[in-house]
């Protein structure tokens, strides 16, 4: 690996899969140098197994310079969980008959759409005539002859057939948006109809992406609320499929690992001179954040302390696990005994939105650590609903009195952004994930198009097509949860110059595009010029 992160898959992918976590290194709890972070490099495509290895029961012991593999039958952690985050039944009453978006194969769902196709038939021949077999032609000589111009201007109808000549994808999708926006159902049709010809799941980062922004158009123009699920053809992937899409996307790009070195970072700097250690984690998914964490904890001068973590979850990342909490209770239970680590397990098995201090098990005695990962964007605020869980969360957190509470966040503006604002900043945050996807994956590989289908589209099919408590991606940029912690009465925790170290050497194996930034306090993981994932900590203030 010189500049690049080269991925190939195995043949058949094992019910329980590796996950290669960065680990933290034990001497964060001493004053040794720091080319003991070196990163070990697995082989390209490689998953390690934990029956091909050594070790004591379903594990093995690894030295702090090593690499942890953790078996694992669902997802690879908070965000790939929450990536395609439905809806809570409680907090969205309108979901309870409905699931998740998950797009197929095609290159738009709705391709098939008889329905539509038929509606935008009607169209064209009640504005162009039966015969006509060129749409773009025959708005064109609309244009001309000044005729039926609808709300677009006579100068922009010519940017729009220029768009169209020149195969502009992202500019034609924004062309369509904004007709979506003005009600122009005509003008939206025909540019939903061009697109099609210009999109494609395993064409260039915009083609793939435009692929899915067409989708949400669609599904945003013919419906709305709890309907625009049953408008998109899609069905959940099996579980092993999904676990395998979500270990992919975990290991060809940095930012979980990112996200989950940067957080572990923080909780162990803060938890370096306590015996008993109390984490509460409010998006658990499969616990492997907490891998690296307790091999550093064993690892540490005087012994390891008591640790238990209350893991938060709920019903998606259910499915994608395979089953309930008590899996990763186990795993993480077994993995705690082998490194002789004195460890609990408390399961929350509900979402975020329902939390309340009962369900936390907080015992006196104990040092407190709160993990918000890539959780806190799918929880309602005062702009969706007057219980503003978003803030209710944090005034909670600051109640139980932590010694540190770690936040990471995609950095992103799309929580109140009116419609083709937050459209255009999909189309700029996504289009940089999908660019860095091409790095280390083929256009045309299969595995590729799955995990930009089912742990990317979805995600994006929400931000443009819902709106409500139906829209549950709803990102905030750093700037925004820094005055929501400052409310809820909390102040900055110092970033550790050792784990700023071990992000930057973790990163030498990705491609050089990808750049990490500190700055006011928080660490920021992007690539090229765009923030993509912003990690902070904060302690009482």
């Amino acid at each position: 690996m010189s500049n690049s992160l080269y991925y190939q898959p195995k043949r058949e992918v094992d019910t329980h899969f590796m996950l290669q976590c960065q680990p933290l290194n034990p001497q964060l709890y001493s004053n040794l140098n720091t080319e003991s972070y070196a990163t070990s490099k697995t082989s390209p495509g490689q998953y390690n197994t934990l029956e091909s290895s050594s070790g004591i029961g379903s594990y093995m012991m690894l030295s702090s310079a090593s690499t942890l593999t953790f078996a694992s039958s669902g997802s690879p952690g908070s965000l790939l969980d929450s990536s395609s985050y439905p809806p809570d039944q409680h907090c969205s009453p309108d979901y309870a008959n409905n699931s998740p978006v998950t797009p197929v194969s095609n290159s738009c769902v709705t391709d098939d759409c008889s329905d539509l196709k038929w509606k935008l038939r009607e169209l064209e021949n009640v504005m162009l005539g039966p015969d006509t077999t060129d749409i773009t032609d025959g708005y064109s000589n609309m244009i001309k002859s000044g005729s039926h111009v609808t709300p677009l201007e006579m100068d922009s109808w010519g940017k729009v057939i220029e768009m169209l000549a020149c195969k502009d994808v992202k500019q034609v999708l924004v062309a369509c948006a904004r007709a979506v926006v003005e009600n122009d159902q005509l003008v939206a049709q025909w540019l939903m109809d061009e697109l099609r010809q210009m999109v494609s799941v395993s064409g260039s980062p915009i083609q793939r992406l435009g692929a899915y922004m067409l989708e949400g158009l669609v599904a945003r123009q013919a419906s709305s609320g709890s309907s625009i699920y049953k408008a998109l053809k899609s069905k959940e992937p099996a579980s092993a499929d999904l676990l395998s899409y979500l270990h992919i996307l975990f290991e060809v790009c940095p930012y979980i690992k990112f996200g989950y070195m940067s957080a572990n970072g923080a909780i162990a700097e803060a938890m370096k001179n306590e015996r008993r250690v109390h984490i509460i984690d409010f998006q658990i998914g499969q616990g492997t954040q907490w891998v690296t964490l307790l091999q550093a904890f064993a690892a540490r001068p005087g012994g390891a302390p008591h640790i238990r973590v209350t893991g938060i979850d709920d019903s998606y990342s259910a499915y994608a696990r395979g089953g309930g909490l008590n899996i990763v209770g186990q795993r993480l239970s077994r993995l705690a005994q082998a490194f002789k680590v004195p460890f609990e397990f408390h399961a929350v098995d509900i979402s975020g939105c329902r939390v309340q201090l009962k369900d936390l098990g907080i015992q006196r005695g104990e040092a407190l650590a709160v993990n918000f990962a890539f959780m806190l964007h799918h929880m309602p605020d005062e702009s969706v609903s007057t219980e503003n869980h978003r803030d209710r969360l944090l005034r909670l957190v600051k109640g139980l009195n932590p010694k540190v509470v770690t936040l990471v966040e995609q950095e992103c503006n799309t929580n109140t952004a009116a419609f083709l604002p937050r459209f255009l900043e999909t189309l700029d945050y996504y289009m940089a994930m999908f660019e860095s996807m091409d790095v280390t994956l083929p256009r045309v590989h299969k595995d590729r198009i799955n995990v930009e289908q089912h742990c990317l589209a979805r995600d994006v099919v929400n931000l443009i097509a819902c709106e409500g408590a139906e829209r549950v991606e709803r990102h905030e940029l750093l700037g925004k949860w820094r005055s929501r912690f400052t409310m809820a009465g909390f102040k900055p925790y110092p970033l550790s110059v050792l784990v700023n170290s071990t992000i930057k050497t973790l990163l030498r194996n990705y491609c050089d595009r990808y750049r990490l930034e500190e700055r006011d306090g928080a660490l920021y993981l992007g690539w090229m010029n765009r923030d993509l994932v912003a990690s902070c900590a904060w302690q009482c203030s």
